[in-house]
């Protein structure tokens, strides 16, 4: 499957510290396609968006695991996916992360 700019981005993250870092430092975090690179998401965001990418980082999450109680054995509860934190240009925004003001 090749990648085109539709589906490296496959959707925002929304916590409390993805809203302070767009609120304050002008970064939005993305959950992206595993095989996606530093730029095509660059790309990607440019594009879709209409905004200037001064920087992005990207990392790999890890799958989060528990304990089954009785048996003791492992069991993935979230699976593992790759983050992309894009910096903006500070002039620029996304209005989809602004909500209502």
């Amino acid at each position: 499957m090749t990648l085109n700019i539709y589906n490296i981005l496959k959707r925002p993250l929304w916590t409390e510290k993805s809203s302070h870092q767009y609120a304050k430092l002008h970064q939005y975090a993305f959950e992206v396609d595993k095989a996606a690179t530093k730029t095509m998401v660059k790309d990607a965001v440019e594009t879709l968006f209409d905004v200037r990418v001064l920087r992005v980082n990207t990392m790999i999450l890890p799958a989060k695991r528990s304990r089954r109680a009785l048996s003791r054995r492992l069991l993935v509860r979230k699976s593992a996916y790759k983050k992309a934190l894009v910096t903006l240009h500070p002039d620029d925004t996304i209005d989809a992360f602004e909500g209502v003001r």
